[in-house]
């Protein structure tokens, strides 16, 4: 009890100092704290962009907002993201010039290599406003950048992978998502160049095509007709991912796994559990992500008088379940690099 009366009077004798200390013990702590959270939560953004993604249901378009927020957060700008439920280009039209008339920073969108965009995307130009297209591109317009793949090389590398799974002996059915004239420069790069190498190999034939409009839905109508045809068809190259996942799907529902082989576009954890299970063959892809981040990265060069290249180039994968564990590790690996190399850049390491 003495012990305790003495303790009392000690802390009531010294509750100046005491609480002089927590404060300045306080002080250090807040000093400490990580300089992004502090940026973040006392900074106004640099910019405002808006970004315009051809539909909201395909996997590639989501892991592509994924990359544009990240770096949205790295580069202390402000992303506004639109999307039409599937693919609609009046829709895609009318939301750029939505961002033209609300004069935004500048403005990411996908874009089809029509005059209706060209018009809009260089009214946008003349209005200050810089845009950067994003998987298709519309090369007459005054865009700054193209940030995407080579589509003759994507078409190529299915071919190669169709040819390897099926042994180069195969009736082959291709589901493409063009849905608009708009669309078909873009897909008939990719067609080109599965055309080209698919030619090499006699016993490989082309027995049908067929357009998907509404995403996985129709694709999975798409298989079930293939599926209850008598033309033999025993192979299927997926020109989108969603189509990918819908002709995935229906293959597991119809007990088909083995007897169709599936060769896709895209790359999700989804698509790649497909493969995991050997639904999906493999899959040719770019790099989603990446191309987000680097598509808000190039605006906010542009804005502070940094020359960018007119195409940035994604790289382009082929996945299979035996590059899966590989792939999956080397995309670990990827990801640490560049959050140290944003810090760096950023001036936070």
């Amino acid at each position: 009890m003495r012990h305790l009366k003495n303790l009392r009077r000690f802390l009531f004798k010294n509750i100046i100092l005491i609480l002089l200390f927590l404060d300045i013990l306080g002080g250090i702590i807040l000093l400490n704290v990580d300089n992004k959270a502090i940026k973040s939560v006392f900074l106004k953004p640099k910019y405002h962009f808006y970004f315009i993604v051809q539909n909201s249901v395909d996997p590639f378009w989501m892991e592509t907002i994924k990359g544009a927020e990240a770096a949205a957060r790295d580069f202390n700008v402000v992303v506004e993201f639109c999307a039409p439920r599937f693919n609609d280009p009046k829709e895609e039209l009318r939301f750029i010039d939505i961002a033209t008339l609300s004069k935004v920073d500048g403005i990411i969108t996908h874009a089809f290599n029509t005059e209706d965009f060209t018009k809009l995307i260089d009214r946008a130009f003349y209005k200050g406003i810089p845009v950067i297209t994003l998987e298709n591109d519309n090369s007459k317009s005054k865009r700054y950048a193209f940030v995407g793949t080579n589509s003759f090389e994507i078409g190529k590398k299915a071919a190669q992978l169709l040819v390897k799974a099926t042994e180069g002996k195969a009736k082959v059915a291709v589901i493409s998502n063009s849905d608009s004239e708009g669309d078909s420069i873009e897909n008939n790069l990719k067609m080109n160049g599965f055309l080209s190498t698919i030619k090499d190999y006699p016993d490989m034939k082309i027995i049908r095509y067929y357009t998907s409009k509404m995403g996985i839905l129709s694709a999975e109508e798409i298989t079930q007709k293939i599926i209850d045809s008598n033309e033999g068809i025993n192979a299927i190259f997926t020109v989108s991912s969603a189509d990918t996942l819908g002709a995935a799907q229906l293959i597991v529902d119809r007990n088909m796994v083995g007897k169709i082989t599936l060769v896709g576009y895209g790359i999700s954890e989804e698509i790649n559990r497909y493969i995991e299970k050997e639904i999906i063959f493999g899959t040719v892809a770019s790099d989603p992500y990446r191309m987000g981040y680097e598509s808000v990265k190039a605006l906010v060069d542009v804005k502070q008088g940094n020359n960018i290249p007119t195409f940035i180039e994604a790289e382009i994968k082929v996945i299979t379940k035996d590059e899966l564990n590989n792939f999956r590790k080397r995309e670990n690996i990827k990801n640490k690099y560049r959050k140290w190399e944003n810090l760096y850049e950023q001036g936070d390491f």
